[in-house]
């Protein structure tokens, strides 16, 4: 009775253990498509044998915890690839905008094809035309409305350039609103990873908070270090503390001259020019570094054109035989300048195209004019060749972003498969697992009812209709 309650024993552990390896199995199933989960599997110990009389017996299996299959450190190498991905898909978004600004794209690249070169080529051909009929009111006209169109262009790329910052300004906000509502999602989940689950794996919690620490991969560079009794501090790239433990440290945001400044770490202070990584990154350094480069060659190329072109223009004869005046409304620095360039007049007989040793119906003074389209003194360049080199900037970069995007995607795609490999669920191999500790399962149970019969009929001795 002894032997064949010890074989029931063993047939129950063994059903039990089947069990427990069925139920992770179906809930490995039913968790395929849940963001962040973690692959799980039993883990089957052998029980300690005992010896009866000079026999060594078996002692049966039993069902540990079920051990989430998780690499950490390939868990944090697609945490920063996703940093760097995200920072260039927003350095590229940021760029296109300011590409559609000028009408560029990867087949439009000439100046001449966009608006604001149409115009200043139009302006300019307005004044070549000039020469030939300086006397002509309805050729001054056009040349009038050719600079009005010119000064549109400017204020319209101007204010369209400062709409791209202003919205990557406010994206900025948003980003760390983002941020802190997952800082404070990854503390608590720190604290309560701490209580249940200190010195291993804490299964579905931890799947939670690695999920949260991807999310905000995706918003910022982070530094991640594992600390004691399963806790994780993160701190951004350039070493502000954001979680530690159970506590988040937010970031804040604060106005510098009408800019949008992010604050973090203990204490709080601007680490605006030090972040680097996630989308947050990437809007940084579009917002603060590449659009204000071009802005101001903008600026300086309205300033210029405003200002040599008023230069002329009062060197000569109107019309009227007056000294010429002022063609466009100038400031008196580059700074601004696109966005508040103007006329300075509605008259076509404002136009000096006589020089001063000339009579009213002369063109000296319209032929230095005209000269400016081919001249050097944009920064030694025509002022189309200075536009092209602008353009050009903004194309190769956006070109450049789109590359360094691709590239990025395809690595952490990689390494996204690489994980998924270790912890994603396959169907396919939880269904050859399924069969196989199904017919563990039937084993067990046939050892459990064979026991049954011989324990049944060693209590009746022999007589198997006595008791079942």
């Amino acid at each position: 009775m002894g032997t064949l309650t010890s074989l029931m024993g063993l047939a129950q552990q063994a059903l039990m253990a089947n069990q427990a390896a069925l139920n992770v199995i179906s809930n490995n199933v039913a968790n395929q498509n849940t963001p962040g989960y973690t692959r799980q599997v039993v883990n089957l110990q052998q029980n300690d044998s005992v010896t009866i009389g000079n026999r060594n017996v078996g002692g049966g299996v039993s069902a540990g915890q079920a051990v989430s299959q998780r690499d950490r450190i390939l868990e944090q190498r697609v945490q920063q690839q996703t940093q760097v991905q995200a920072q260039s898909q927003a350095l590229q978004n940021a760029l296109n905008q300011v590409q559609n600004i000028f009408g560029l794209s990867s087949t439009t690249t000439s100046a001449s094809s966009t608006q604001l070169g149409s115009a200043l080529d139009s302006f300019f051909n307005a004044v070549s035309s000039l020469t030939a009929n300086p006397a002509d009111i309805p050729t001054r006209q056009k040349v009038l409305s050719a600079a009005t169109n010119l000064v549109s262009a400017f204020n319209s790329a101007a204010s369209q350039m400062a709409g791209v910052s202003s919205s990557l300004d406010q994206q900025v906000s948003g980003n760390v609103n983002s941020i802190n509502g997952l800082l404070t999602t990854i503390a608590s989940l720190n604290q309560k990873i701490t209580t249940m689950s200190p010195n291993g794996d804490a299964g579905a919690l931890e799947d939670q908070r690695q999920q949260a620490i991807a999310q905000l991969s995706q918003y910022v560079g982070l530094n991640q270090i594992k600390n004691e009794n399963n806790q994780i501090t993160l701190t951004t790239t350039n070493g502000a503390v954001l979680v530690s433990g159970g506590q988040a440290y937010k970031m804040s945001t604060t106005l510098v001259s009408g800019t949008t400044h992010v604050m973090a770490g203990v204490p709080s202070a601007d680490v605006t020019t030090s972040l680097t990584g996630g989308a947050l990154g990437g809007v940084l350094q579009a917002r603060d570094q590449l659009i204000p480069q071009y802005q101001s060659a903008l600026d300086t190329l309205a300033y210029q054109i405003g200002a040599q072109v008023n230069q002329i223009n009062t060197q000569g004869l109107d019309a009227d035989g007056n000294p010429g005046q002022a063609i466009f409304q100038v400031l008196s620095g580059a700074n601004g300048a696109a966005g508040l360039l103007a006329m300075a007049t509605n008259d076509p007989k404002a136009i000096a195209a006589a020089a001063v040793s000339e009579g009213v119906t002369g063109s000296g003074n319209a032929l230095l004019l005209a000269g400016l389209a081919t001249g050097a003194s944009f920064s030694g360049e025509s002022p189309s060749g200075f536009l092209a080199d602008l353009l050009g900037q903004i194309g190769n970069a956006a070109s450049a972003a789109a590359t360094s995007n691709t590239a990025q995607q395809a690595m952490l795609s990689q390494l996204t498969s690489q994980r998924n490999a270790l912890s994603g669920v396959s169907l396919d191999e939880e269904a050859a697992n399924l069969t196989k500790y199904q017919r563990a399962y039937q084993a067990a149970a046939k050892v459990f009812s064979i026991t049954d019969q011989l324990m049944t009929s060693a209590l009746n001795l022999g007589v198997t209709t006595a008791f079942s």
